[in-house]
């Protein structure tokens, strides 16, 4: 795997608080922030994917659907019961 060097300006207090959490885990700052980013990216692709669910979801049946749902509900119900 490659690896690329960059340099990113940051607010001197998130630096000290990522600086103190990479040592108490043990591991090299650098690794710290690529974990972030990695699981900041997985957010976003998540929330994507949640927002293209409720697109696809958001199609909430209208007055004669729901008509027609119960019309069908009735009618299963009859054959289950052997009311034909």
């Amino acid at each position: 795997m490659a690896y690329v060097k960059t340099a990113i300006s940051i607010q001197e207090s998130l630096f000290k608080e990522a600086d103190a959490l990479a040592a108490k885990m043990n591991i090299p700052r650098s690794r710290l922030f690529a974990i972030a980013v990695s699981e900041f990216i997985q957010r976003q692709k998540n929330q994507h994917l949640l927002r293209q669910l409720d697109a696809v979801y958001d199609d909430m049946p209208d007055a004669s659907e729901r008509q027609l749902q119960g019309a069908m509900r009735t009618k299963q119900r009859q054959l289950l019961d052997g009311q034909w």
